[in-house]
């Protein structure tokens, strides 16, 4: 069963996305989306026999087309997503997939009115160390507490500070370290224990609206967690899940390489796997996989887990003032 993808976005994600997909046999690429002609056309010179479409009516009419993965800025992401499955695609939508929970509600109930397949595109709870840090977990004993951060700084920055504004620091674009680096920390939290409680942020605002860095610490029945985000600093500090029987430590939690247990009587576990594949092949392959056997929904990047993560990031946003345009509160 070939699954024909077109994509939206010509910038290095999607590159990135169809070098893992290609590696697929069941992957076919027919169609890129562009605003313009020629960037369209220079993209899908990489990739025999795409079709290029600048309006996006016309793509979504395709019968060329199965599925389409969409990588265009995070303001973009509902309206294009829903016309697409309102005309019956299947749709897998880069992180975030929505700018706040009533897209991504609309975006839910859009994929089920039309049965389609509808999946955010976390990769990191897809490759093979998520499912080992989540089969894991019982030897912890009782869970106390979840940590981590993705403090990662973007060279864009660089360029903010000398006056030059680019994408990744513009509201209107629904951008912002908490979008693009602290869900890389909230998704996982939410896929292994639910929603939590409470959530209390903190977070700098810079001078062009969005937020350089935060902090989120959320409460549950009997455990709490801390997650630490930025794009204008570095960390180097692993994430954490601590139990009473002892901690699993995990070397990033936007791509968790190596997975280990320290007990609390000294002993240390080793419980990595190997990961054959990019990262984003993985992501790729649930997608597949969900189409060829009919399911309209992954179990791991469940609608309720993207839903849940979109009101977790929505109710930070709110209490440090970061407000964009697709918001109506």
């Amino acid at each position: 069963m070939t699954i024909r993808f077109g994509v939206i976005g010509t910038n290095w994600i999607t590159d990135r996305f169809l070098e893992s997909g290609l590696e697929n046999e069941d992957f076919l690429l027919t169609a890129v989306y562009s605003r313009t002609e020629e960037k369209g056309r220079s993209f899908a010179a990489k990739y025999a026999g795409a079709t290029v479409y600048t309006d996006l009516q016309q793509m979504a009419q395709s019968d060329e087309i199965d599925a389409v993965y969409i990588a265009s800025p995070n303001s973009l992401h509902a309206e294009q997503a829903i016309c697409l499955m309102t005309h019956g695609k299947h749709v897998l939508c880069e992180k975030p997939a929505a700018s706040n929970s009533a897209e991504m509600k609309r975006m839910i109930e859009t994929a089920r009115r039309h049965d389609v397949l509808f999946m955010e595109a976390m990769k990191s709870t897809l490759v093979p160390n998520f499912r080992v840090i989540r089969d894991n977990l019982y030897k912890l004993g009782r869970i106390r507490r979840y940590f981590a951060g993705y403090c990662q700084y973007s060279s864009r920055y660089d360029a903010f500070l000398q006056g030059k504004v680019m994408n990744a620091f513009k509201p209107e674009f629904s951008n912002g370290a908490l979008m693009d680096l602290g869900i890389y920390c909230l998704y996982p939290m939410v896929t292994l224990f639910g929603k939590p409680d409470t959530v209390k942020a903190t977070g700098v605002l810079l001078s062009s609206g969005v937020d350089g860095e935060g902090s989120v610490i959320m409460r549950y029945d009997d455990m709490d967690a801390v997650v630490l985000y930025s794009k204008i600093t570095e960390s180097y500090l692993p994430a954490e899940i601590q139990g009473e029987n002892g901690t699993m430590v995990i070397d990033k939690i936007n791509h968790p390489y190596e997975v280990k247990i320290r007990y609390r009587d000294g002993i240390v576990e080793e419980i990595t796997v190997p990961q054959v594949f990019e990262s984003m092949y993985y992501e790729a392959q649930e997608f597949i996989n969900l189409l060829k056997s009919g399911e309209r929904e992954s179990a791991v990047n469940s609608h309720a887990n993207s839903l849940a993560t979109a009101e977790v990031m929505e109710e930070a946003r709110k209490q440090i003032g970061l407000k964009y345009a697709a918001d109506q509160w």
